[in-house]
This record gives structure tokens, C-alpha cells and sequence, in this order.
């Protein structure tokens, strides 16, 4: 998990996740709008990873994606939606993001030890 300001764009906040992407070939990436950019979709591609990655509404080459595995993207916004139903974690109490991020983890152990 990566924590990044609130301002920050996805596809610049995931540049510091490409040392981690991992090396395999038949992985997929699923991600929003928020995500597409040429730079990113060219680290996944150079790490073997297939992007089910939605164009922006503006873009002028559009690029394709999946609409069948694109639905599967779901089950990542549930996670965020059980993770907001702890109230520390969804109204940001903590000022450190450290702290924030400790909160974070922690309710996503109880969530997925229940």
C-alpha cells in the first residue's frame, strides 16, 4: 500500500509503486480513468502487464479496454467502502500520515481476519 496526498493525480502517485510492479506475464491491472496516462500504461507493458484501464473522456488516441473484466473492478471499491466504515480511517482523525496509515492497515486486518 502506498499513501499519497489527496491533491495527487493516480497515475503520478503510481509512479512510485513501478519499482514493485511485479514481472509476470499474465497479470492484469485494473484501474480507473484516474490512471490513464501513456507513461503508465508503458511501465506495465514493459513489466509484462496487460492494463484494463478505461481512456479519459478527452483523450485524443484512446486506448482499449475490456468492458467484461473492467466489471470486476468492484471488488476493490468494496474493500474502500468497508475500509470508510471505520470512522477514524474515513474522516481522517489523524493529522500524521504515518498514523493515518497504521489506521488503515490495521482496519484491514480486522476486515479481512472477520
Amino acid at each position: 500500500m502506498c499513501l499519497t496526498a489527496g491533491q495527487t493525480s493516480d497515475h503520478v502517485g503510481a509512479k512510485i509503486l513501478y519499482p514493485t510492479l511485479p514481472e509476470h506475464g499474465d497479470t492484469l491491472m485494473i484501474g480507473d480513468k484516474g490512471y490513464d496516462s501513456d507513461q503508465y500504461r508503458q511501465a506495465l507493458k514493459a513489466k509484462g502487464i496487460s492494463a484494463c484501464i478505461p481512456p479519459r473522456k478527452g483523450r485524443n488516441s484512446p486506448a482499449a479496454f475490456c468492458k467484461t473484466q473492467y466489471k470486476q473492478r468492484h471488488k476493490v471499491e468494496n474493500m474502500f467502502a468497508k475500509l470508510k466504515d471505520w470512522r477514524r480511517v474515513a474522516t481522517r482523525y489523524d493529522r500524521r500520515a504515518d498514523v493515518f496509515m497504521a489506521a488503515i492497515i490495521i482496519a484491514a486486518i480486522v476486515i479481512w481476519w472477520l
